[in-house]
């Protein structure tokens, strides 16, 4: 089955037929009503769970500022992480996975541009955070949030030096180097799965440890604690979604209903 979607090896080290170039690789009309459900509806919900974080921190948090409010500064922190982990990176998987009507070089040169365009996101949310705990005097790294916040910010870097050097700079040597791509794919895929899981995970966690603090508050008004309750509530709901979404095209999406094409055919 493999070979006749993907064509047999040669010992160049480059394949004769991809699978998008299989003439029986044809979608049908189910095939296509299920791709652009899943795009119009992770687009919107990836383009919303940061719409809804924002209109949360700007009516009912105090809005933004840096290191001379504290508190405020400390708003950057959800806004930036929510942008970099879940939306940026989250259309950085669809486009890999959905985009079909483009060279695999640009997608995957597009791909890297939504993970490149994170960084300074992840960057600017960890260290808007770090400020403002100290100028509270609050400890870092002291709960469960603040550690997986710190293993994703990892493996985020690990997966994009990685990705980048295997899938961009190797391709220099594109049949030298067919062989090491085609076995890293499934590690970086599955990888980025989980890193994108473990975000959304960091992303509740840290929902629930703001949840209780604002439940500790004295200066919130019994109406305005049970907005907030809903508005984080929504929040959580969602970011939850949207990776059973990511899941669902990430394993599904590349293939018509009647054939089965996993992550790890795509190089």
């Amino acid at each position: 089955m493999r070979e006749r979607h993907l064509g047999k090896m040669p010992r160049g080290g480059t394949t004769t037929a991809r699978y998008e170039e299989d003439p029986d690789n044809a979608w049908n009309c189910c095939s296509w009503c299920e791709y652009l459900l899943i795009v119009i509806l992770s687009t919107i919900l990836l383009v919303g769970v940061l719409i809804l974080a924002l209109f949360w921190v700007m009516f009912y948090r105090g809005g933004f500022a840096w290191s001379d409010k504290p508190l405020k500064q400390f708003n950057l922190h959800p806004i930036l992480m929510i942008a970099g982990f879940v939306t940026l990176s989250g259309f950085s998987t669809l486009v890999y996975r959905l985009c079909r009507c483009v060279k695999h070089i640009y997608v995957k040169l597009i791909h890297m541009f939504f993970h490149a365009a994170a960084i300074p996101c992840i960057i600017m949310g960890f260290v808007s955070v770090f400020d403002s705990h100290n100028a509270l005097a609050k400890l870092n790294f002291y709960s469960l949030h603040s550690w997986l916040g710190f293993v994703t910010m990892g493996m985020f870097l690990m997966q994009f030096v990685i990705g980048f050097f295997t899938f961009l700079v190797l391709l220099c040597c594109d049949n030298k180097t067919y062989s090491c791509r085609s076995a890293m794919v499934p590690i970086h895929a599955s990888l980025g799965l989980a890193n994108f899981w473990l975000a959304i995970a960091t992303a509740v966690t840290g929902i629930i440890e703001k949840e209780r603090e604002t439940a500790k508050d004295p200066t919130l008004s019994d109406d305005n604690r049970l907005i907030e309750h809903y508005i984080t509530t929504a929040l959580g709901v969602t970011l939850v979604i949207i990776g059973i979404i990511v899941t669902f095209a990430v394993r599904r999406t590349n293939a018509p209903a009647s054939a089965k094409v996993y992550v790890t055919e795509r190089i």
